[in-house]
């Protein structure tokens, strides 16, 4: 199952990292959204129990390297680009997500990913914490994107923003199919500590502020509106899939 994710995941995507164009309007600002800096705790202290779990997980991690497809995983799941991301969440999603035939689905993933996403901002800045490869000073999966990350801040983790934010939403557009999409989202996170970027706090920290997004989100009329036409063409190409069958 995980090499035909692999597969899947490097089919679709032409780069392991890429930016995504933020071509749709936000639901809202950061202003907006909940501020980790008022609700959630600074990055464990590195004589800590936690901090110790922290490496405990970095050396799990660089354990899980030997699994080539895991690796590849990892590797693949390096992009931030949402509309590669939504393709390979297709497999777990149970349908293949994309502008063109999903647009409805599409639209509110892209703009409530690029919406939770600014909230991760904002803490990355003010700890600008080292990431696990500049403390133990040990190479990564990704070499070619170590010396742009030494500038900026481990805490909490980019990718895992996105990946455990496009995993919420497409659960609520799909819960038939959460078990898998969820899974699929939890990969997501660990394989920045596999890639050597990001400590297990970091990840767990990104799940925590999303989960906050995630619910000032549905306070909000638009994204309520769109979510609606996103579970509604989601029924009828299920319906049509089924008919087709």
């Amino acid at each position: 199952m995980i090499m035909k994710k692999i597969l899947f995941a490097l089919v679709v995507c032409s780069a392991v990292f890429c930016i995504a164009a933020d071509d749709v309007k936000l639901y809202m600002g950061a202003e907006d959204l909940p501020n980790a800096l008022e609700f959630y705790p600074a990055p464990p202290d590195t004589g800590s129990a936690a901090f110790a779990y922290d490496v405990a997980q970095y050396k799990w991690g660089k354990a899980m390297r030997v699994d080539s497809a895991r690796a590849a995983l990892a590797i693949a799941q390096a992009t931030v680009d949402v509309a590669e991301m939504m393709a390979m969440f297709s497999e777990a999603f149970g349908m293949e997500i994309s502008e063109k035939k999903t647009p409805a689905i599409f639209y509110v993933v892209k703009r409530g990913v690029l919406t939770m996403r600014l909230a991760g901002r904002a803490p990355k800045k003010h700890y600008m914490r080292p990431r696990p490869f500049m403390y133990f000073n040990e190479p990564t999966l990704l070499p070619q994107f170590e010396e742009e990350h030494r500038t900026n801040g481990s805490y909490p983790s980019g990718h895992t923003v996105r990946g455990w934010a496009m995993a919420l939403l497409l659960a609520e557009i799909n819960p038939a199919a959460q078990d898998a999409i969820l899974k699929y989202g939890y990969e997501w996170g660990q394989s920045r500590v596999i890639a050597g970027y990001h400590w297990q706090s970091d990840i767990e920290a990104s799940k925590a502020i999303i989960a906050g997004c995630f619910a000032r989100l549905h306070a909000d009329e638009t994204f309520l509106a769109d979510m609606k036409k996103a579970r509604a063409e989601f029924k009828r190409l299920s319906t049509a899939k089924k008919k087709a069958k």
